[in-house]
């Protein structure tokens, strides 16, 4: 059937800050404690989103989740009014409070993994949101990922939605970040690809020894098995323990995928040979040719890699037959990965155009171009019967520009957090926003 890939950017949130949280996570710890800018950090993802609709391609937005997280600070024991809680959680665990106040619901590609009805049994879009219980300051998002998804894609005949698996090391699942959907074209059955850091039942696996691997066997077997994937057509491939140790803390940040095109780094693997043979068997059940392009170690480091997030791109589909790189400004700054790049787009291969946004404040918290999409494959009746408010039209982008200047602040400090007027702010800006998007349901407040 025929199917149109939508990309839903995670809209940045009104207390986009930078906390540090996320250990293993290069970009984001070494930038702890900064002064961010909300309000440039959202009109930089709006930007890049309005220039990829622009251009034809699907475009969507996933809301903010609301912060701070009161119930995780109600939790383990802050008691009083908004504000006690608030002062209370500064003094005494002020790192509990940047928890509470994440910014990483932004980064959508970990919200949940999709499998489009061209590949379950049932022939529905199904998601899991992800647990994400690697890390306290994301383990409470699933329940608000699965909220909102519910409230988009809300035709049960359509699609399904499942809850985050159970919360537990054997089942830490990150989303999307650590799942690549091979094949001939976006309606077509496809191999789906789950890339695991570790097995949890097997004590003889190996597995990093500096940064947690994340994403388990495990739990993309139960994400498998809830999307009611054929096993002919699923793959698992264990990402390399050496290059987690490096900074690589989801698959996305050392290779990407788009159609039959699978872009990938010579160390992104444990077993390089083994897996690209198993991806090349899977392919052809599908009838499509695997075209793996390859970047050696020679050509661009780990390091340059995960600096310049050079794998954290898009690779969106054209309708000349070719495929665009979404990239971040980063890319051309770096000397290595910039001159790699203009030697692929004058290659002949697949890849033919690079568009470049700035996503600093992005990227200075962790996250690139990848991390800010969850990718959507719908034929023309599944578009049209999810909730069509997230769809990025110039009005809405007009629209959310002028909801931005009005709530966001241009600076944020780690001591504003303690502050009750920014949590009053977020609550107010979130509450507008479930209006213009035709949500009124979205928060649990």
């Amino acid at each position: 059937m025929r199917a149109r890939e939508f990309n839903f950017d995670g809209l940045v949130g009104p207390s986009h800050n930078y906390a540090g949280l996320s250990f293993g996570n290069v970009a984001s710890f070494s930038n702890v404690k900064s002064a961010s800018n909300p309000k440039l950090a959202a009109l930089q993802g709006l930007a890049k989103m309005r220039a990829l609709a622009a251009r034809g391609f699907g475009q969507a937005l996933l809301p903010p989740q609301d912060r701070p997280n009161f119930r995780l600070l109600r939790s383990i024991g802050f008691t009083g009014s908004d504000a006690d809680v608030l002062a209370k959680a500064a003094k005494e665990a002020p790192v509990i409070l940047a928890c509470a106040y994440s910014a990483s619901p932004m980064w959508t590609a970990n919200a949940a993994t999709v499998s489009p009805s061209a590949d379950s049994a049932d022939g529905r879009t199904h998601f899991t949101a992800a647990n994400l219980n690697n890390k306290l300051h994301r383990a409470f998002e699933h329940a608000q990922s699965a909220r909102s998804l519910r409230a988009i894609f809300h035709d049960i005949d359509h699609f399904a939605v499942h809850d985050a698996l159970p919360g537990t090391p054997a089942f830490g699942d990150e989303g999307a970040a650590n799942h690549t959907r091979l094949c001939k074209d976006h309606g077509s059955a496809a191999v789906e690809m789950f890339v695991y850091g570790r097995t949890e039942f097997d004590a003889s696996a190996s597995a990093p020894k500096k940064y947690p691997a994340r994403q388990t066997l495990e739990a993309s077997q139960g994400v498998a098995r809830l999307h009611g994937l054929s096993a002919e057509r699923t793959v698992y491939i264990q990402q390399n323990p050496d290059v987690i140790d490096q900074g690589v803390f989801h698959n996305d940040v050392i290779a990407v995928g788009n159609g039959n095109v699978l872009f990938y780094h010579d160390q992104a693997f444990a077993d390089e040979a083994g897996s690209l043979d198993q991806l090349r068997r899977a392919m052809d059940g599908v009838g499509a040719e695997l075209n793996a392009i390859r970047v050696d170690t020679g050509a661009v480091s780990v390091a340059d890699a995960v600096a310049s997030y050079l794998f954290n791109s898009q690779l969106l589909s054209k309708d000349n037959g070719k495929m665009a790189l979404v990239i971040p400004q980063e890319c051309e700054e770096n000397a290595a990965v910039a001159a790699y790049l203009q030697g692929l787009v004058g290659s002949g291969n697949a890849v033919d155009e690079l568009i470049h946004f700035d996503l600093r404040q992005s990227m200075r918290n962790g996250g690139g171009p990848a991390c800010l999409r969850l990718r959507v494959a719908l034929t023309d009746a599944e578009a049209a019967a999810m909730h069509q408010g997230v769809v990025m039209t110039e009005a809405l982008y007009h629209t959310l520009v002028a909801w931005v200047e009005k709530h966001y602040r241009d600076r944020l400090d780690p001591a504003d957090l303690a502050d009750p007027a920014l949590a009053i702010e977020v609550h107010t800006a979130l509450e507008d926003l479930s209006r213009i998007l035709g949500m009124p349901n979205l928060y649990d407040f």
